[in-house]
């Protein structure tokens, strides 16, 4: 991509809060077909990636995005929210139904994903396409979660089960 192209029109696509910090080594696979929003006072860690190619992607206020996190849109993600390292959020599904062609020749789908406020997310966990996670909400490290998840959950295990409800 032409860098002079990029730096003329990233603020049209590329909506940054105050006092927000991407680090140099994320890869941003940022489009302006689709949108990108990072809220005030929110971090993403050294050698993320993040992808609005397929979907529009927000996150809120004071989250922060940790290393070597993937998120690929669509998603939105609430205020105050943790991820940990090695966090997958992905709304993107490749198709593979029709036994008789190969997987790249059946194209992908997407499903939006939407992490609630005041939400962590543990150390390798994996959030699946169409998954909403409510608010104040934990999920366990490691955990795959591919049902949605309550207010105010524990949740852990692949599948993610519930653990306990808080208070």
């Amino acid at each position: 991509r032409p860098l002079l192209w990029r730096l003329i029109f990233k603020s049209f696509y590329m909506k940054r809060g105050k006092h927000t910090v991407i680090y140099q080594s994320v890869r941003k696979d940022i489009v302006p077909f689709n949108h990108f929003s990072l809220g005030d006072y929110s971090v993403i860690e050294d050698f993320c990636c993040v992808n609005n190619a397929v979907g529009d992607l927000h996150i809120g206020h004071h989250t922060r995005i940790g290393l070597q996190n993937t998120v690929i849109g669509p998603v939105l993600i609430g205020n105050h929210v943790n991820l940990a390292q090695g966090v997958v959020v992905s709304g993107l599904n490749h198709n593979f139904h029709d036994s008789t062609k190969r997987i790249d020749e059946q194209g992908v789908s997407t499903s939006q994903i939407t992490i609630g406020d005041d939400v962590w997310i543990g150390a390798n966990s994996v959030i699946t396409a169409g998954v909403t996670i409510g608010t104040h909400c934990v999920i366990a490290a490691g955990s795959v979660v591919t049902k949605d998840v309550s207010d105010n959950t524990v949740v852990a295990g692949c599948p993610a089960r519930v653990i306990k409800q808080l208070v």
